[in-house]
């Protein structure tokens, strides 16, 4: 407003503070309210935002520990980790097992013809697209070899469209040209690659490697595999073949490697920590939105979830899960292992003296409290499902009415602004006319003046 209005050249009177007041004035209580209410929503919003990351950390931890041995204490070894490698997951139990690899698994590879012209060589001289056909396993996969295509394109092409089917392409060169080689990430007997089409890329192709199982004993028993990394040849183990087994100077058996299942209440104990301490990040996240802080002159200031009912019930959800009695075990609940909550803070405690003497004779029922269709981390996940989930859950439910709010706040706040700046133009087009208006009136009223001054004092004649 300031430079577009004069004010009170006629009147004396600075109309534009005028309007400027009268438009506070008029817009202050609205504004204060759009103001409160913005405040309280994008607050809102935020500590929603931060117990959403929390929560699906949470879920997310719960998810791995699910999957993994974290409950059982289970640990895998290899004697010779240059032969075989191993992890002990989901339905292990302690064991021990000879393993002796005698062959690798191995995929097929072909080569095609011998291009003189090197990786540039143009391998469709005609008109019109050609298809080269590579075939595994039953299934065809075909490729358009467009006109003036080079080998090097033809490569490319491979291992842009079919690399997600286990395929891929290199080319080989030496003093006599290039050949394009194909080889496959699926291996084992009856992978074999074959070409075909009317590219006349397959003509003359021929077999650089035959693919092969894998070929080993454990504890004497003959096995094979398609892959050289085994999953369930022994329950809930994954064995991962790296070379042959060696046979030692004078030896007539290849020597064999150990791998082992077996307990360790070290691992255990580190795994209900992990979960000890992702529970009480989550209490923390949601603590920090609902508490009521002490400031330095004594008074208190509110989260911005203070007392929201939908956090009092998450919590009680999550920690009616965490009290239940639950597994098959002697020992059902988290507290006779030592794990309990402080009655101040609410997080989750473990006393190691309880933990360890509990542990030595019932390290077992840890994994049945823990895992399983009933155990605690199912249980705990399907509690807060109705919290988390992407688009039904409370929390995403709150996020989009928040949004909505803050995106009606700001059509008022538009909506004012606009009602602002058509009042504060009317009322500067009134003041402006009454300035007008008295500088009119002043004009006239010293001209009258002068006339009656000059009546008053005739000049001498």
């Amino acid at each position: 407003m300031a430079g577009s209005t004069v004010s009170g050249i006629g009147s004396n009177i600075d109309t534009q503070a005028i309007v400027k007041s009268l438009v506070d004035a008029e817009k202050a209580p609205k504004q204060a309210q759009i103001n409160t209410q913005t405040f309280k929503a994008t607050t809102s919003l935020s500590s929603i935002g931060k117990i959403q990351a929390a929560l699906d950390a949470f879920r997310g931890a719960l998810t791995t520990m699910s999957t993994g041995n974290v409950f059982t204490g289970l640990t895998g070894t290899s004697s010779d980790e240059k032969i075989a490698t191993m992890t002990a997951g989901n339905g292990a139990s302690t064991g021990t097992f000879r393993l002796v690899v005698t062959e690798l698994a191995s995929a097929s590879k072909l080569s095609t013809k011998n291009f003189v012209g090197g990786a540039s060589s143009v391998v469709n001289a005609g008109a019109s697209a050609t298809t080269l056909t590579i075939s595994q396993s039953g299934k065809d996969y075909d490729l358009s070899v467009p006109p003036g295509a080079t080998l090097q394109e033809v490569r490319d092409s491979i291992n842009s469209q079919f690399s997600t089917a286990g395929l891929s392409a290199n080319i080989l060169t030496d003093s006599t040209g290039s050949r394009l080689v194909l080889t496959s990430t699926n291996g084992g007997v009856g992978s074999d690659l074959t070409l075909s089409g009317d590219s006349g890329i397959d003509t003359g192709s021929t077999v650089v490697e035959v693919p092969k199982n894998a070929k080993y004993t454990i504890d004497g028993i003959a096995m094979e595999s398609k892959t050289n990394t085994i999953a369930e040849a022994v329950s809930g183990v994954s064995i991962k073949l790296v070379s042959v087994s060696p046979t030692a100077a004078g030896a007539t058996e290849p020597t064999a490697t150990t791998i082992a299942v077996s307990t360790n209440n070290t691992v255990m104990k580190s795994g209900v920590k992990g979960f000890v301490d992702t529970y009480n990040a989550l209490m923390k996240a949601i603590s920090a939105e609902t508490k009521v802080t002490m400031n330095a002159d004594g008074t208190p200031t509110a989260g911005a979830l203070t007392g929201d009912s939908s956090m009092r019930t998450l919590v009680t959800s999550i920690r009616n899960e965490l009290n239940a009695m639950s597994g098959t075990g002697t020992l059902k609940s988290l507290a006779q292992f030592g794990i309990s909550t402080d009655s101040k803070t609410g997080l989750l405690t473990l006393d190691d003296k309880k933990w360890d003497k509990a542990i030595t004779t019932n390290s077992a029922d840890v994994g049945s409290i823990f895992n399983g269709k009933t155990g605690l981390l199912a249980r705990l996940t399907t509690a807060t499902d109705g919290y988390a989930k992407a688009s039904t859950g409370t929390l995403a439910e709150r996020t989009k009415s928040l949004s909505d709010s803050l995106n009606d706040l700001k059509k008022q706040q538009d909506s004012l602004d606009e009602r602002m700046t058509l009042l504060q133009s009317s009322l500067s087009a009134k003041y402006n006319a009454m300035d007008s208006l008295v500088a009119k009136l002043r004009a006239q009223s010293d001209s009258i003046m002068t006339t009656l001054n000059a009546l008053n004092n005739p000049k001498d004649d």
